[in-house]
């Protein structure tokens, strides 16, 4: 395996587990801890790398890299933070993943067929499809029935997330030259 397939998958668990732990924590400032968590700002990352490695090599190994990614954010978010006495925490990590593997996986085939547009419409396009489908699949499993208003932190982390994934854009194009394209 390629050093950037592992560096790139690394990653991904990375951010998973960053997300994975900071959506436990409601924003406190300006009223937003009904609204908003601190994981709406990092799981987007997950997008860009998703998206960086389908552009430069293909879907076949942006899913790999999902997988790879999908195994390790598990394992570190099931080692790193989940407190097997606590439902919500069990029910975050049951929520992360199957949320996480749905979304990515869509990512890649919106992204693939969209691959041919200008540079900016397969990235923009898949991670908002990608954002909006793991947003309300993680919340549901997580937090329906369980008192946390799932419905008003989703709505909050998806607005958080269309503003990151339009943020992504940025050191999206300016990556895109540091990897390896795919030969068409």
């Amino acid at each position: 395996m390629s050093k950037v397939f592992l560096t790139l998958s690394f990653f991904m668990g990375l951010v998973v587990l960053a997300s994975n732990y900071l959506v436990q924590f409601p924003i406190k400032y300006y009223s937003l801890d009904q609204l908003l968590t601190y994981g709406a700002f990092s799981y987007p990352i997950a997008f860009l790398i998703t998206d960086l490695a389908n552009r430069s090599y293909g879907k076949i190994v942006a899913r790999k890299i999902v997988y790879f990614g999908f195994v390790i954010g598990i394992s570190f978010t099931l080692f790193f933070s989940t407190n097997f006495d606590d439902l919500i925490s069990v029910r975050i990590a049951i929520g992360s993943g199957s949320a996480f593997l749905v979304a990515q996986l869509l990512d890649v085939q919106v992204f693939d067929k969209l691959r041919k547009k200008r540079w900016f419409i397969a990235p923009l396009t898949s991670s908002l499809v990608g954002s909006t489908v793991d947003t309300f699949l993680f919340f549901s499993i997580s937090f329906y029935a369980t008192g946390v208003p799932w419905v008003t932190l989703s709505l909050g982390d998806l607005a958080v997330k269309i503003f990151v994934a339009l943020a992504m854009l940025i050191p999206f194009r300016l990556l895109l030259g540091t990897l390896k394209p795919v030969q068409s």
